[in-house]
Formats: structure tokens, C-alpha cells, sequence
């Protein structure tokens, strides 16, 4: 099993210490942020997030703009927290693009069952390893497998193929790559994604076909 770990963001320091109940219990490695310029700053920060659980209500930036900053680039499971009978917020929220979203004061034994029922859903657990016809890759190990002859590849190009597998399906732009792993602050031009890809699918011998080029969007994982 790989190991979970969540961004916990929230202005209220009684709520945040509530959900780090639930995840201590759990065994969740987690970090937290006090407002939403934190958690956007450790969202970019951590690659390898499983969850997100946010407030909407923070100072400086709010959990809305945060969440849809993030959709914007990802697709990690998010779990809003509201206000008690605030229905406007939940929708914002779930519009937004939040998987699920929990009210304030929750229940923790509640709370912990919508956390396993994201992670489940997104298959998040357990998934160490993927497997397709001409390609394994182990994510623990981060080794590469074609046609079961091990391959080499440099740290970006792993991110870059691994970013595109758990997006499998769903067609990225050069942007929302280029912010995703390459960082939101890089100064660089969308295009070099071209070039990485390129060495990509080089290397990938016969699975590099695995990666598909949409023509004035993007790229996409598509293993069918």
C-alpha cells in the first residue's frame, strides 16, 4: 500500500485539531495549512497528495478560489467542510468541483468514513503498481517496465508518466501538465512539454503509443 497523504486546510484551529484526530487514527500522514495561500503553496509543494479536505470560509485567499485553482491542474479528491445548513455552500462547493463535502460540527466517526470512501473511489489505496499490455510501472520502486525489459528514465520524465496514467483518459492541456509538475511558478514555455514527451514516448519504445496527442489541446494516457 502506498502511503496517504492529505493536505488538511482550515482557519479554525478547534476544527483542523478535530480532523487530525480522525487522521492520527486512521494513520494518515497529513499537513496543514491556516489559510488558503498556505494550502495552495503546499498543494504545489506536495506531488504526491491524496486528498485534500478544505475549508470554503479562510483569510486571504478563500477555500472556492483554492479548490478551483487546484481543479485547474488536478483531479486529487477534495472534501470540502461548510457551515451547518449552509446549502449554498455546498453547492458552490461540489460546482467547484469537491468530491463530497462534510458540515460543521461533524461527526468524526462520519467524518473518517466519507475520507475512506474518497480514497477508495479514486482508488488511491493500494495502488503502487500499474499494470497495462506493454508497460509496468512501479511506483515505490520507480522503475519502468516495457515488454518486461526494464527502462530508464530521468525524474521528470517519471513525473511526467506518472502525472498522465493517474489522469488516464482525460485529456491534459500543456498548461495544466506544465503546472503540475513542472510547478506553477516555472518560467518556462508550455512547449518544452512537447520535447518531453517526445523523449518520452522515445523511450517508452512501444509503449510510448500509450501517450496521445489532441491536436491543439494536449496530451492524453489512453492504454486501450
Amino acid at each position: 500500500m502506498i502511503d496517504i497523504k492529505i493536505l488538511l486546510a482550515d482557519d479554525d484551529e478547534l476544527a483542523r485539531n478535530l480532523v487530525k484526530e480522525v487522521l492520527v487514527d486512521e494513520a494518515y500522514e497529513f499537513i496543514e495549512a491556516e489559510n488558503g495561500q498556505q494550502a495552495l503553496d503546499l498543494f504545489y509543494e506536495h506531488k504526491d497528495l491524496s486528498l485534500v479536505i478544505l475549508d470554503i470560509m479562510m483569510p486571504d485567499i478563500d477555500g472556492i478560489t483554492v479548490l478551483e485553482e487546484i481543479r485547474s491542474v488536478s483531479e486529487v479528491p477534495v472534501l470540502v467542510l461548510t457551515a451547518l445548513g449552509d446549502s449554498e455552500d455546498e453547492l458552490m462547493g461540489l460546482q467547484s468541483g469537491a468530491n463530497d463535502y462534510v458540515s460543521k460540527p461533524f461527526h468524526c466517526e462520519i467524518l473518517a468514513h466519507r475520507i475512506k470512501n474518497l480514497l477508495k473511489l479514486t482508488k488511491v489505496q493500494g495502488l503502487n503498481t500499474s499494470r497495462f499490455e506493454h508497460l509496468v510501472v512501479d511506483y515505490e520502486m520507480r522503475k519502468i517496465y516495457v515488454d518486461e525489459e526494464e527502462v530508464l528514465l530521468n525524474n521528470k520524465e517519471f513525473q511526467l508518466l506518472e502525472h498522465l496514467i493517474q489522469n488516464q483518459g482525460v485529456v491534459l492541456s500543456r498548461e495544466k501538465i506544465l503546472n503540475c509538475v513542472w510547478g506553477h511558478d516555472y518560467d518556462g514555455d508550455a512547449r518544452t512539454i512537447d520535447t518531453h514527451v517526445k523523449m518520452l514516448r522515445a523511450n517508452l519504445k512501444m509503449a510510448g503509443e500509450y501517450i496521445k496527442t489532441v491536436r491543439g489541446v494536449g496530451y492524453c494516457f489512453d492504454a486501450k
